[in-house]
């Protein structure tokens, strides 16, 4: 089953690639779980997922809890007269306002499926800023959204840092991460997910906690773009590359190619 949000990056169309390198275990660990696409085509017996994005989990969370109720809640809001540019700014403006979790939580998906491409993006205030999709007709993933509540019944959502996550883990435990991709060029990076950021001295960061959890037994899978960067900080990981399809830019001419990596931590 595919995730319920749209999302740069998801991980559903390689999941056979990503499985068939997991070891296997009892728990599995994603510290950047965006929407989900691993957890949602793996089988383990639990799952710890986080993520610094605190809308993302608050949502998650709230279709944990509040199920079919919720999903009908956020499914009004996909109605014809929400489908437009000015009511579309109305609603991405309340979301930015908004404090209560269960309102949020709607416009989020709301705000994911009509906006430009799903991007989930802020500024530095941190306000969600994705332009208007102007689609014809927008899906609501009501049975995506199903299958999610039932598979959460395994899963406990976390908004952490990353590497408070991976060194929280016992015996039993294997972790994927799915970091904001290192840029392939200066003008083609994309850090604003999450207020934050993630800077390369970041992903240097990361790379060294999988190398120290992996001396500890518990394997690291890391998803990246294949650059120069991502062999030096993975050399001592087990590197396999192939080549994907890019569609997240708006020039279609700059939707090429890319050479991506998992690279294995494992003693």
């Amino acid at each position: 089953m595919k995730p319920f949000l749209k999302w740069a990056g998801n991980k559903h169309k390689y999941l056979p690639r990503i499985k068939e390198l997991l070891p296997a275990g009892h728990r599995l660990i994603e510290p950047f779980v965006g929407a989900g696409a691993v957890f949602l085509g793996t089988d383990y017996n639990e799952y710890l997922l986080a993520d610094s994005n605190p809308d993302l989990i608050g949502l998650f969370r709230t279709l944990q809890s509040s199920r079919q109720e919720f999903i009908d809640f956020a499914r009004s809001y996909f109605v014809p007269e929400n489908n437009n540019e000015e009511k579309f700014y109305e609603l991405r403006d309340l979301f930015n306002k908004c404090n209560d979790r269960k309102l949020k939580s709607a416009l989020f998906i709301y705000l994911n499926r009509h906006c430009y491409n799903g991007l989930c993006r802020y500024n530095k205030r941190g306000e969600f800023n994705t332009p208007f999709g102007r689609y014809t007709t927008v899906y609501f993933p009501e049975v995506e959204m199903q299958y999610f509540m039932k598979k959460a019944e395994r899963a406990i959502f976390e908004c952490a840092d990353f590497e408070e996550i991976m060194l929280s883990t016992v015996q039993g435990d294997v972790i994927y991460c799915d970091p904001p991709y290192v840029p392939l060029s200066p003008t083609a990076s994309f850090t604003s997910y999450s207020i934050e950021g993630f800077s390369q001295m970041k992903q240097e960061r990361l790379a060294r906690v999988a190398e120290l959890v992996s001396h500890r037994g518990i394997p690291v899978l890391i998803s990246n773009h294949k650059t120069e960067f991502t062999m030096q900080e993975y050399s001592k990981a087990q590197i396999t590359d192939f080549e994907v399809q890019r569609f997240i830019s708006s020039k279609a001419s700059a939707r090429g190619k890319a050479q991506e990596l998992l690279a294995l931590f494992q003693n």
